[in-house]
């Protein structure tokens, strides 16, 4: 991964911000975006990255959008836990515009310089949400699903001209918006933070865990090597034996 520039979106905290340190250990150079300025120029000063800050969930202002990277990671994300009924409209297209849109936008200004080389990898960090569904999720099911439609189109597309693009899809990761979630979570079915973990989030999985950024990291790294040359249009599950 040496010499190869790779753009990271949502790298100031969480998975983003272990993906960005495994790849510039790695070797690449990397571009850090996110809309939280200071937690991203912490991330930046440590691996020696370069700082974007931006607002992914306005993703018409990318419209003229030109990028020169080998590597896309579009991470960038947030959770809203509400029944349908008491949703906000507003809401549900903020988080469709973050995860779905701009993904879409980044992707469009990534290929040109991506074909020119012959050679691009794009990771979509989607979910385990993005394979199925969960109630009061409607808007986070809604924009992984159609993330999972956008990667493997991308993947096609990309196939002729050496650019792969696949999903990562973990269950519960140790970040802060599944902290987040937990309280929602726990105020939604009016119980416990402890019995949101054990009773909801990994009622289903067979490894009684949450995952740690750094192994969604492992893996991300792996779809950007040489050796994940063939593998396109894929959606990998880090459920813990969920959907067994």
């Amino acid at each position: 991964m040496i010499g190869k520039k790779a753009l990271v979106t949502g790298a100031g905290s969480g998975i983003g911000e272990a993906v960005a340190r495994k790849l510039a250990a790695e070797g690449a150079h990397l571009v850090l975006a996110d809309v939280n300025l200071e937690n991203v120029s912490r991330v930046a000063s440590e691996i020696g990255g370069e700082v974007w800050q931006v607002d992914l969930s306005k993703p018409q202002e990318l419209a003229d959008l030109k990028l020169d990277i080998d590597i896309l990671v579009n991470n960038a994300g947030v959770q809203t836990v509400s029944p349908i009924h008491e949703f906000d409209p507003e809401r549900f297209s903020f988080m469709l515009n973050l995860m779905t849109v701009a993904p879409f936008m980044l992707i469009r200004a990534s290929l040109p310089s991506m074909y020119s080389k012959g050679w691009g990898r794009i990771i979509n960090m989607s979910s385990i949400h993005g394979l199925g569904a969960s109630p009061f999720k409607s808007a986070y099911v809604t924009a992984k699903h159609g993330l999972e439609g956008l990667s493997k189109v991308t993947a096609l597309e990309g196939a002729p001209h050496g650019v792969t693009s696949n999903c990562i899809n973990p269950a519960y990761v140790r970040t802060p918006l599944v902290e987040m979630q937990i309280k929602d979570q726990a105020k939604n079915h009016n119980i416990s933070e402890d019995e949101v973990v054990e009773k909801i989030l990994l009622a289903k999985a067979a490894v009684k865990r949450l995952i740690e950024p750094a192994e969604v990291a492992e893996l991300a790294a792996y779809l950007c090597s040489d050796a994940a040359q063939s593998v396109t249009g894929s959606s990998f599950r880090m459920d813990g034996g969920w959907w067994t």
